[in-house]
């Protein structure tokens, strides 16, 4: 048990780096099609959406229960914010509603993969919060 649950630590570490680098090229696409947030979706987006994983991914590295916590959230909010204004919302930042242009493709392809790593994430983090449901700063078994 105690080598399956550090290979779930280990994919949660490497979900979180994996989406870091998709969410920079992702937002990198939305600079180069000037596709603005507003405060509240910055802000959203800056803890929710990248600080919180990185966290998670610390507290994961470390062998703590909390990481997989942390890391079910965080996905789970990036996921519903990210589902939402790429897929379903009206606007400028919804993957259908994009003009022709050189970043519309990566915009595109970036936003399946943020979906995608978060989704991950959150089955990640309920398998390991599931396995060990104790939370806090104990160490892993």
């Amino acid at each position: 048990m105690r080598k399956a649950h550090y290979t779930l630590a280990d994919l949660g570490v490497i979900l979180i780096a994996l989406h870091f680098i998709v969410s920079i090229a992702h937002g990198a696409a939305h600079l180069k099609l000037h596709i603005d947030l507003n405060t509240w979706q910055m802000v959203y987006v800056l803890v929710v959406i990248t600080a919180l994983p990185l966290v998670s991914g610390f507290l994961l590295w470390r062998r703590m229960r909390s990481g997989f916590l942390l890391l079910l959230c965080s996905m789970a909010g990036a996921l519903v914010f990210g589902g939402y204004y790429h897929f379903i919302a009206a606007g400028a930042d919804n993957v259908r509603s994009l003009a022709s242009h050189a970043w519309s493709a990566p915009f595109q392809l970036t936003s399946v993969l943020l979906a995608v790593t978060e989704a991950a994430g959150v089955l990640t983090g309920v398998g390991g919060a599931l396995t060990h449901p104790r939370s806090g700063r104990s160490e892993v078994a």
